[in-house]
């Protein structure tokens, strides 16, 4: 009975993932609000999530196993998450992450102009709200929501 429960959940978790980064896409592509560097990182559970779950269905193995590091995954992207909506609301400032770039030691000054003149996202502008709140706001709840989820799927496996 608790596979057929846990199945169930594992596959509105992967039809989540599978919304969230449709929504994502459709956000960036669509209605042209480019993502930060952090945006990009916090997709990474969700993709994850995707080909986890789906090797897991395929495999029928390796349920434990794949289901603790999903739940790891998701408490990771609680945490870039909730770091980037620190930053939106200035709780923290923006770190190397938010500026990730390709500078070396060498780098000429025709080159930095160059990068300086390109629009670059940062972490603490939102461009895109829905109901009022940022997309990292939304995604630090249902982050932490999916880990608890997950955290329980692991529990009961073993259990009768």
């Amino acid at each position: 009975m608790k596979s057929i429960k846990n199945k169930l959940i594992l596959n509105c978790i992967l039809f989540f993932s599978i919304f969230a980064l449709s929504s994502a896409y459709f956000i960036q592509y669509i209605l042209n609000h480019q993502p930060c560097n952090l945006c990009l990182i916090e997709r990474i559970p969700y993709f994850s999530s995707i080909i986890l779950i789906s090797l897991m269905f395929f495999l029928n193995r390796y349920e434990k196993a794949i289901s603790t590091l999903l739940a790891l995954l998701f408490l990771f992207g609680a945490t870039v998450s909730f770091y980037h909506f620190g930053i939106e609301q200035g709780f923290f400032s923006e770190a190397f992450v938010c500026e990730l770039g390709n500078y070396s030691s060498n780098t000429s000054a025709d080159e930095i102009l160059k990068e300086l003149q390109k629009k670059t996202i940062s972490c603490k502008d939102v461009t895109f709200k829905f109901l009022g709140l940022s997309l990292a706001t939304f995604n630090t709840v249902i982050s932490l929501i999916l880990s608890v989820i997950m955290i329980k799927i692991v529990k009961n496996y073993g259990k009768n």
